[in-house]
């Protein structure tokens, strides 16, 4: 496992907007049936739980804790198998992620009602802990969705990186940003490719099978709280197929709220992250 500060190129610790965010996060750790899950904190407020995608952790929403922070009490976990928490089998399903987050987040919002945001594999994720969590639960939103096993549009096939060493480790992972992550290659930074490779080093988990099937799609409809969806338009996971997107969420959740932002892609928090706020508060003010 790569700490943080081990990276190398670019820059050999991680960038500075990593350092000031995390020294200034409050961390938490809960533990469910063996297993720590960290946690970091900031702000104050109604509590919004982030959940980030596969491959990632608490930072695919770096460009965003600090604006949403000025409204909320912003909770973001590295996920079981991600990040600084522990690892869970490698074949895991979909309800050992959900229940102990969903543990951790009653233990640290207490009686509040909390906020979902999910991103990615987070949002199946999160509509697996809605179902759980019930009334407990204010509202969902989900950015960029795995789980509806709908069209997705052709993709160049990832580059390997495992047995990579720089500089050749940090260009794979910034074609793979490139293909999956980020719809404009002028967009993908040196923090994007750090916190592709820092995540990616110390993922354990396979989301992929979960994010490809319909468990999300099966949740939909059991699901009472306000909801919403999230999309970059030029998103590689949908691209092209946002219509038949929008047919389902009408079909299944009536009333659900869906927006799409211009020229985003997959990581569209961090591509356009005014554009996603933006989206993601109109969401949350909605009555």
């Amino acid at each position: 496992m790569m700490s943080i500060m081990m990276m190398g190129e670019p820059g050999d610790a991680a960038p500075a907007q990593v350092r000031a965010l995390d020294a200034s996060a409050r961390r938490i750790t809960t533990i469910c049936d063996g297993k720590r899950i960290v946690w970091r904190e900031w702000g104050s407020g109604a509590p919004l739980v982030l959940l980030h995608g596969g491959h990632g952790s608490w930072l695919h929403w770096l460009r965003n804790i600090d604006t949403l922070a000025q409204r909320y009490r912003v909770i973001a976990p590295d996920m079981p198998s991600y990040g600084d928490s522990d690892a869970l089998a490698r074949e895991a399903g979909l309800e050992d992620y959900a229940r102990p987050l969903r543990a951790g987040i009653r233990e640290i919002a207490g009686s509040a009602p909390v906020t979902l945001c999910g991103f990615s594999f987070g949002g199946v994720v999160a509509g697996q802990i809605a179902r759980l969590a019930g009334d407990e639960i204010e509202r969902v939103v989900f950015a960029g969705t795995g789980g509806l096993a709908l069209t997705r549009p052709p993709m160049a096939e990832m580059v390997r990186w495992r047995d990579l060493a720089p500089p050749a480790l940090f260009q794979a992972h910034r074609r793979n940003l490139e293909i999956l992550m980020i719809a404009d290659p002028a967009n993908v930074d040196d923090t994007a490719i750090w916190i592709q490779a820092h995540n990616a080093a110390r993922t354990r988990g396979l989301s992929r099978p979960i994010s490809m099937g319909p468990s999300l799609a099966r949740n939909l409809p059991h699901l009472t709280r306000p909801l919403a969806f999230i999309w970059g338009e030029n998103d590689a996971t949908a691209k092209g197929y946002l219509r038949e997107r929008r047919d389902l969420v009408a079909h299944v959740a009536p009333g659900a709220g869906f927006s799409i932002v211009a020229g985003a892609g997959h990581w569209l928090q961090y591509e356009d992250p005014s554009g996603f706020e933006e989206a993601l508060i109109r969401h949350l003010s909605a009555s």
